[in-house]
């Protein structure tokens, strides 16, 4: 799951983003003429993004250190500490699954915005 994510340019553009406070940021939604028989085009949405959570600084951090094609092996230390803060249910080390983790964390990091 986090190998998946540090390799989605949408996210690494916005943590890029979220790590300037104050900055402005515009999401703009895909057509979707593809699936359907008409087609409608959303306005961007303009956000104005605030100091990041320590979730979405660890997120920030672990996406840049997997970008580092020199760091070599990357361990996730700081950024499961903070999803242990946001989900309990992590601690321990027991066997959870891929998809709660990404719920736990993407959800984590909407709740700091």
């Amino acid at each position: 799951v986090l190998q998946n994510l540090s390799q989605t340019p949408v996210l690494r553009e916005m943590l890029k983003e979220a790590k300037m406070p104050g900055t402005t940021v515009k999401i703009e939604s895909p057509e979707l003429c593809m699936l359907c028989c008409f087609s409608f085009k959303q306005e961007p949405q303009l956000i104005k993004l605030d100091q990041p959570g320590p979730l979405t600084l660890a997120m920030h951090q672990f996406v840049t250190e997997m970008q580092e094609t020199k760091k070599g092996v990357v361990t996730p230390k700081e950024l499961f500490a903070q999803v242990c803060k946001k989900a309990i249910r992590f601690k321990g080390y027991q066997q959870q699954d891929s998809h709660e983790l990404l719920r736990y964390l993407l959800d984590g990091m909407r709740t700091e915005e």
